[in-house]
Formats: structure tokens, C-alpha cells, sequence
């Protein structure tokens, strides 16, 4: 089972992994090189960095850059507030893939809860009957032997 954040394959190319450098990402996104490193700055868009320190966009940065320019210029929404929407839909995000995870667990208790259940229930003796209370009532029953009869 794949654990976030590894691959199997070290050459699988994901939506995550950073590829794209600075100008690359500024075609896609149909940003200025500039805006990109403003929005680095503030914290928006945070690219994957080289160890010189050179930026690498993901497809997914690209898609969230474009986000952000379609908030900004459509919406008419300031950077401060397109980075608090940003923070929400990451935890909206964080949290749904936690209830996933709980869920997952709880189907498990579930399933491990039914199979004990049914085992509990396998090792019942079958001699022996479920007591029902009797309801009290003042009906009177009068029981009479069978008289033998007669040979006439």
C-alpha cells in the first residue's frame, strides 16, 4: 500500500512532483515570472525548491496559480483574502481525508465487532431455549386426564 507522498516508481512524474522551472510555470499559469515570485513571497503559491535554491512548479502549483488569478482578477478578491481561502480549502481537504480515515477504521471495528458477534452466537448450546416471561392472567385452566375408554 502506497503511503502520501511516495511513489513507487522514482521516475512516476504525479501532480505533485515539481518539474516546471520559474519561466515554464509563468507561461502556464499566463503569469508574469514576477507575480510568481510575489505570490511565493506572501506565501500563496510555495513551489518545491532545487538545492540552489531554484524554483519547482508542480502541476498542481500551476492549477492553484491559476486559481489564484482567476479569485484575483474575476472574483476581485484581495491576496489576503485568496490565501485565507487557500488555508480553508487545505484543511477542508486535510479533514475529509481524516473522516476517510476514521471511517475506514470504523468499518473495520464494525466488521471485527460482527465476526466476534457471530462467533459468540456459534457457541451457543442448542439444547438449551430462550426463557419468555409468562404474562400472569386470570384465566383458570382446568386440565383433566384422558379416561381410558371402555371396551363396550
Amino acid at each position: 500500500m502506497d503511503t502520501p507522498g511516495r511513489r513507487r516508481n522514482p521516475y512516476e512524474l504525479t501532480e505533485e512532483t515539481p518539474v516546471y522551472v520559474i519561466s515554464v510555470a509563468a507561461q502556464l499559469s499566463g503569469l508574469h515570472p514576477q507575480t510568481l515570485r510575489q505570490y511565493d513571497r506572501l506565501g500563496l503559491v510555495s513551489p518545491d525548491r532545487t538545492p540552489g535554491r531554484g524554483r519547482r512548479y508542480s502541476a498542481r502549483d500551476i492549477e492553484l496559480l491559476r486559481q489564484v488569478q482567476t479569485l484575483s482578477q474575476d472574483e476581485g478578491i484581495n491576496l489576503a483574502g485568496i490565501k485565507r481561502i487557500i488555508e480553508l480549502e487545505n484543511q477542508v481537504a486535510a479533514l475529509q481525508s481524516r473522516v476517510a480515515e476514521l471511517q475506514a477504521a470504523l468499518d473495520g471495528a464494525a466488521a471485527a465487532m460482527r465476526q466476534r458477534e457471530a462467533a459468540v452466537h456459534a457457541s451457543y448450546r442448542r439444547d438449551l431455549v430462550p426463557y419468555q416471561e409468562v404474562q400472569q392472567t386470570s384465566a383458570l385452566v382446568v386440565w383433566r386426564p384422558k379416561r381410558q375408554q371402555q371396551a363396550d
